[in-house]
């Protein structure tokens, strides 16, 4: 599978979809935020916004303007702003935007989900045999919201990594391989996720549930479960609370109130309903939102990942016995009831301009072992042609997300994302721009290389899950069903060649031309 694990690389350390004039708001408001911070040693933007111009997702407060997200990447972020305005001459206007987004990216959103990968397939690994560990782990990194997630400065993929950790942190100490301080660790990745994304205690409360049920479900005589849960729960305080307490006093500073975060604050008033009613904007659930949020050809979970749909056979297959099993049982269940309600309950048309349904990002990797024990009784018990269709799923997989993230901004009046935008932008030459691109190389031999990863990635997890005539039969079948689908939906109308249109205009390397990097000379205004 070295192949496989080269290919990833590849596409995480070298692609670069970012387009300066779409003005990111959900990125710039967190960068702006950490120039606000270097240059002007302030947690508002005014300044930030006066000397660099104007960005989106903002709140304001007594006539100052914040970022409406949780602050951890905003602070993050410093270092490297630091080191950029050295390496540019250390004036104000000496860090220029496409380096910030680029480095922030790739430090704080690619890299650790690389490291999270190796942690993933060891967890895999214990349950699962080599190869469908294996290929889960690439379907994951090339199929799923992580590699989208990756490459845009947002905090979804981040809240997945620090999720996974915390739970990583929780596992290997319920097992005995860790000593009991591995609960500061899990502590400082469940803080950390609430100080990254405020959704992300969606997680957070799936972790605690697995670490009381680890201790309760032993047998051993209640005083000394007891014991034991509560030293853990101490440790994981411990390690939490540098984190909560430091939020807490950034809301204090930025709002008023300890409690108060910026959506109590937004700017934009079409936003603010969003968030009005129920808690914090979560309401009963909505079938709508339900169904968009798992099957529009659009942004739906299942669409773009087909996979997935393997988990919930999955999930009658997972191990009953102990007390290991039996809390990893009840966490998967209650996390996806957990994500399920938010996302039903939550205004669906929030999400937009994006790949996928967002805030459903750190739910996916909890996924993957359900997955993982179908696949397993395919390969034992089912007929190939059915592994072979299941190995599809994955590939389909890859194929969608993987061209869809090339992209990554996807507006909301495209019928279907990859038949209404990603494949007639590939066909007039749009391909993302690529490390290749600051290089000199011009698009599309930059960014046409990624289409060759993706499809050679997607060959390699179905020929892992399996051989043979079925099996490939199978595989193909699954593959053309998924595209088919969404090809029927795409509508090819004014609102997808509009959306086309707009995206060309901004392209950050269009066909023939490649990407400047820094410009010469340095930015002043």
């Amino acid at each position: 599978m070295n192949g496989a694990w080269v290919l990833v690389a590849a596409v995480y350390l070298l692609l670069f979809p970012y387009h300066p004039g779409l003005r990111s708001p959900n990125e710039l408001c967190r960068l702006w935020q950490t120039r606000a911070l270097v240059e002007y040693g302030t947690l508002h933007l005014n300044p930030a916004l006066r000397d660099f111009g104007p960005v989106g997702d903002l709140s304001v407060k007594d006539g100052r303007y914040y970022p409406s997200k949780a602050p951890l990447l905003s602070f993050a972020a410093v270092p490297i702003y630091k080191a950029l305005s050295l390496a540019g001459g250390s004036h104000r206007f000496a860090v220029p935007e496409v380096p910030l987004v680029f480095w922030s990216r790739l430090l704080l959103t690619v890299l650790p989900t690389l490291g999270m990968l190796l942690l993933l397939r060891r967890y895999l690994l214990a349950h699962l045999s080599a190869p469908v560990a294996d290929a889960l782990v690439v379907t994951y990194a090339l199929g799923t919201l992580a590699l989208s997630y990756s490459l845009l400065f947002m905090s979804h993929q981040t809240t997945a990594v620090l999720l996974f950790g915390g739970f990583y942190a929780l596992w290997r100490c319920a097992r005995g391989e860790w000593r009991e301080r591995g609960y500061i660790l899990a502590g400082a990745c469940a803080g950390a996720t609430v100080a990254a994304e405020y959704t992300g205690a969606l997680g957070v409360a799936g972790l605690v549930l697995y670490a009381v049920l680890t201790h309760l479900l032993r047998p051993e005589p209640l005083s000394e479960r007891l014991r034991t849960l509560g030293r853990a729960a101490a440790l994981a305080t411990l390690g939490a609370l540098p984190f909560v307490l430091g939020l807490l006093a950034y809301h204090q500073a930025a709002f008023g109130h300890p409690l108060h975060s910026g959506y109590k604050y937004l700017a934009d008033a079409a936003y603010q309903p969003w968030h009005l009613g129920g808690f914090l904007g979560i309401r009963t659930p909505d079938v709508r939102a339900f169904a968009l949020s798992f099957f529009s050809p659009l942004r739906g979970l299942i669409p773009l990942a087909p996979f997935l749909l393997l988990a919930l056979p999955g999930v009658r297959l997972l191990p009953r016995q102990g007390a290991e099993a039996r809390a990893l049982r009840a966490f998967t269940v209650t996390l996806f009831a957990g994500y399920a309600y938010f996302t039903s309950s939550f205004t669906y048309d929030s999400w937009g301009w994006t790949t996928g349904p967002r805030h459903l990002t750190g739910l996916v990797p909890f996924l993957l072992l359900p997955v993982g024990f179908t696949l397993e009784r395919l390969r034992a018990r089912g007929p190939r042609w059915l592994l072979g269709a299941a190995a599809g799923l994955c590939a389909a997989a890859i194929l969608v997300t993987g061209a869809l993230t090339t992209v990554n901004y996807v507006p909301d009046s495209v019928s279907s994302a990859l038949f209404g935008l990603v494949l007639p932008l590939w066909r007039d030459g749009f391909f993302p721009p690529t490390v290749l691109s600051f290089l000199g190389m011009p698009t599309p031999l930059a960014g046409g290389w990624v289409v060759v990863c993706l499809a050679a990635a997607a060959l390699l997890v179905v020929a892992k899950l399996g051989q043979g005539r079925a099996h490939l039969l199978g595989a193909g079948v699954a593959v053309v069903l998924v595209l088919g689908a969404l090809a029927l939906t795409t509508r090819n109308g004014p609102a997808d060649d509009g959306a086309v249109a707009h995206l060309k205009s901004v392209w950050l390397a269009p066909p023939g031309q490649a990407a400047t990097y820094w410009p010469t000379p340095p930015l002043h205004r």
